[in-house]
């Protein structure tokens, strides 16, 4: 008889592994504090290895069913440097997470897993309980304070199917959603407290006047009810080896919301933990051989790409690194596609 397996967070990490456990025929109970569907802080744009993870869990062609589309284009804007359309490596697939995560919600509930909605766990995490419970909040980081917006909106006449606008105070990335939505979603800075976001998200995302994103955005049509915001972000690299539970996902790390892999991320992290959870399940290894391989594979597996994302996040905020990078990438496919590669 199997062990039961307990999920805390239903994010995208910790829906895609109880899916997968479920799939296995391992009994899973996930507890997630919210409901669904809701809105999140997202990119909600897939790219690199999280496809193929995806893909091998069995999840890719439902999620294309449920209304993902394909992006193969970008573009990158500072407030001087406009550079050409590129093609990506790779395709991407972009996603609402207000679709996504209601759609793994009910494919784990359609294989019979137990779902706790408004349920929140308060519990320590022992053998047999994955913490999947996103990010872990840090007020402050270096004296700098980092919070997450995003909104989505019609109306809006793209260059590519991914946009990143580079600002004083951060960045904000346009991703084309189906049935013709743009996701806006930013990453800012302050070393004041955070402001008063819930009145003045408006003028964070849209850009200071005279720049591509304010004109472009000028005449969009936001929808109010999918603005939502998150704080106390902590963007530097953590190893697996340095938590004392089993983590995937956010709760594990975090990568710069710029390089459009944090979604990748969270299905890769749970498909890492898959095979070591369910052997725990079946008695084939203890929890601290489970927490031991997770942690190596993790560790192994992001350990590169967090470093060359880590390095980028810091040219962003840097002017004269910022304006070398984008004169790079305006002049060279193979500066553009690297970058990509790296933090993919």
């Amino acid at each position: 008889m199997s062990e039961p397996i307990t999920i805390v967070g239903g994010g995208l990490a910790g829906l895609t592994l109880a899916i997968g456990l479920r799939r296995r025929n391992v009994p899973v109970t996930l507890w997630e504090a919210g409901h669904y569907p809701r809105h999140r802080v997202c990119g909600e744009f897939i790219s690199g290895r999280g496809l193929a993870s995806l893909a091998r869990i069995g999840l890719l062609d439902g999620l294309r069913s449920a209304g993902a589309r394909e992006a193969t284009s970008s573009a990158f804007f500072t407030a001087r440097t406009s550079i050409a359309t590129r093609p990506l490596p790779e395709p991407a697939v972009c996603i609402s997470r207000f679709v996504l995560d209601q759609w793994l919600a009910q494919e784990f509930q359609r294989l019979g897993g137990d779902l706790r909605l408004g349920a929140r766990w308060t519990s320590a995490y022992p053998a047999g309980v994955v913490r999947a419970s996103g990010r872990r909040p840090e007020p402050a980081a270096k004296g700098w304070r980092w919070f997450g917006l995003k909104v989505h909106a019609r109306g809006i006449v793209l260059r590519a199917d991914l946009e990143m606008h580079l600002l004083p105070s951060g960045y904000v990335g346009l991703c084309r959603l189906p049935d013709n939505e743009v996701n806006i979603c930013g990453l800012f800075r302050s070393a004041d407290p955070v402001p008063d976001l819930a009145q003045r998200w408006p003028e964070w995302l849209g850009g200071p006047a005279g720049s591509e994103l304010h004109s472009r955005l000028a005449g969009a049509q936001l929808d109010p009810h999918s603005f939502c915001s998150v704080a106390g972000l902590g963007l530097h690299p953590r190893r697996a080896t340095e938590h004392l539970e089993c983590s995937i996902g956010d709760a594990l790390t975090m990568i710069p919301p710029m390089t459009g892999n944090g979604m990748s991320m969270a299905f890769e992290s749970a498909e890492l933990a898959l095979d070591p959870i369910e052997s725990f399940s079946r008695g084939t290894l203890t929890w601290a051989q489970v927490l031991e391989e997770i942690a190596r594979n993790s560790d192994l597996t992001f350990r590169s790409r967090l470093r060359w994302a880590g390095w980028l996040q810091r040219a962003l905020f840097y002017p004269p690194a910022r304006s070398a990078l984008a004169f790079l990438a305006a002049r060279s496919q193979w500066c553009w596609n690297s970058a990509f590669q790296r933090t993919r």
